[in-house]
């Protein structure tokens, strides 16, 4: 008998995809789904068990719960055009944590320009599983394909962040700034659409598990290697202060975590400009080379860049299930609509 556990998600996906029906014009292996009738899907899970660390409210986790998804829009450059929310929550969780959660997922969904189109909730243990939908509006999804020798390698904004945050919860130091892209992350669906509009980008992926998953992934699926450097990564807030307390490496934080919701991409180094003429934030880190890796260059030489650990649960740090929420008290006339929305802070 071969264990889940034992056996890893990468290779339970790809056995899968040995006897699925596929359907659609882009399928599994990619971050998102595009049908054939041009509609674009990404479904992920989020649990109580895994993806709820020390401080995060519940309403941060319906946040979470929907970035997740729509992040892989972002990634293909689909614009998003809607929401399905299923909760599994436990039956002796406080009603208001329900709300509260509910409260997240419409506050995602409402900043990347789309509402909640429907759903379901039943008694479970702990479980929101979100599906964002979107449209292409006529541009060509980035695949994690076509990659090319010569491309550059860039990210759009500073990795680590989230890192640092969870190391911060472990060795009791504060960091705000760093614990909150840990919290709320942003999906860049904006840039992920201008990306796609510019037909620069030959290759794009989220980087929800990792910079170092991300490249090994993008390099296998586009037969290429790539050489990054190590000091052109931008670092997050407290990357190198949680580093030197923990005594981890930097490139630790920076490329074996997961928790990342900025987008990695390859373009043709030919039309960057169209990038620059978007005003689209982003940071040359590398560039494809016709090796079959990705390597990491930085003073003590080159070596290869290994897959990363997505580590969302760390002992001693995760709320137990009936923690009590309520970062803000919510306003007094509408402290008895039970799903009132509170604005969050979004970094």
């Amino acid at each position: 008998m071969t264990l889940i556990g034992e056996l890893g998600e990468r290779e339970l996906i790809a056995d899968f995809c040995t006897f699925i029906r596929k359907e659609g014009s882009v399928g599994p292996g990619d971050d998102a789904a595009v049908l054939t009738n041009g509609t674009v899907a990404s479904t992920d899970i989020v649990t109580f068990d895994r993806h709820f660390p020390a401080g995060m409210t519940y309403e941060q986790f319906g946040w979470h719960a929907a970035a997740v998804s729509f992040s892989d829009l972002a990634a293909m450059g689909a614009r998003p055009t809607g929401f399905l929310a299923a909760l599994a929550l436990p039956g002796d969780l406080d009603a208001q944590a329900a709300y509260d959660i509910m409260s997240g997922i419409s506050q995602c969904a409402e900043y990347c320009g789309t509402g909640i189109a429907g759903g379901d909730t039943k008694i479970g243990p702990g479980v929101v599983a979100g599906t964002a939908l979107g449209s292409m509006d006529g541009r060509r999804p980035m695949l994690r394909s076509g990659a090319k020798p010569g491309d550059a390698v860039a990210v759009t904004g500073p990795l680590g962040g989230p890192a640092a945050g969870f190391i911060s919860l472990e060795l009791g130091i504060e960091a705000d700034e760093a614990r909150q892209s840990l919290y709320v992350p942003v999906p860049r669906v904006a840039e992920g659409m201008a990306l796609a509009e510019s037909g620069a980008v030959t290759s794009c992926m989220d980087l929800s598990d990792g910079l170092g998953t991300a490249l090994n992934t993008l390099c296998s699926a586009s037969n290429v290697g790539m050489d990054v450097e190590l000091s052109f990564i931008p670092r997050g807030p407290s990357v190198e202060e949680m580093a030197e307390a923990s005594g981890k490496s930097e490139e630790d934080l920076l490329i074996g975590w997961g928790g990342e919701y900025e987008l990695v991409f390859t373009a043709d180094p030919d039309r960057l400009d169209r990038l620059y003429d978007r005003e689209i934030e982003f940071h040359i880190i590398g560039m494809v080379n016709d090796s079959d890796s990705p390597q990491l260059i930085d003073g003590e030489g080159r070596r290869r860049i290994p897959y990363g650990e997505y580590r969302t649960r760390r002992s001693g740090i995760l709320h137990p299930r009936r923690r009590r929420l309520c970062v803000r008290p919510m306003p007094a006339q509408v402290q008895n609509s039970p799903g009132a929305v509170r604005q969050m802070r979004i970094p």
